[in-house]
């Protein structure tokens, strides 16, 4: 089973700045590609970020050049930094992560349980 754990959301005034980290364990053989989504109230879910194990990178529009999705392989984490906040940055952030479990290589989608990003003054 893989679990992921995500950290450092929290209230920030505009523009300012956060960084988001989300741990992933468990019976892992490797972790393809990871990623952060977030959903704002009354919206569906949608891509910020996401990073291959190559270390490609794909950015939604309205946060490219102010975040940067980057992992550490040996740490099984991947992260979020987030300068030049607004407020329409506000949501709950979720960490996703496309892993082959060990010993039985399956993959597996897997979910963090979300953090809370609040943009206002």
């Amino acid at each position: 089973q893989v679990q992921l754990v995500e950290s450092g959301g929290g209230l920030v005034q505009p523009g300012g700045s956060l960084r988001l980290s989300c741990a992933v364990s468990g019976s892992i053989f490797s972790i393809n590609a990871m990623g952060w989504y977030r959903q704002a109230p009354g919206k569906e879910r949608e891509l910020v970020a996401a990073i291959t194990s190559d270390g490609s990178t794909n950015y939604a529009d309205s946060v490219k050049g102010r975040f940067t999705i980057s992992r550490d392989n040996a740490k099984n984490t991947v992260y979020l930094q987030m300068h030049s906040l607004k407020p329409e940055d506000t949501a709950v952030y979720y960490c996703n992560a496309e892993a082959i479990s060990w010993p039985r290589r399956l993959l597996h989608t897997s979910w963090g349980q979300g953090t809370q990003v609040t943009v206002s003054s």
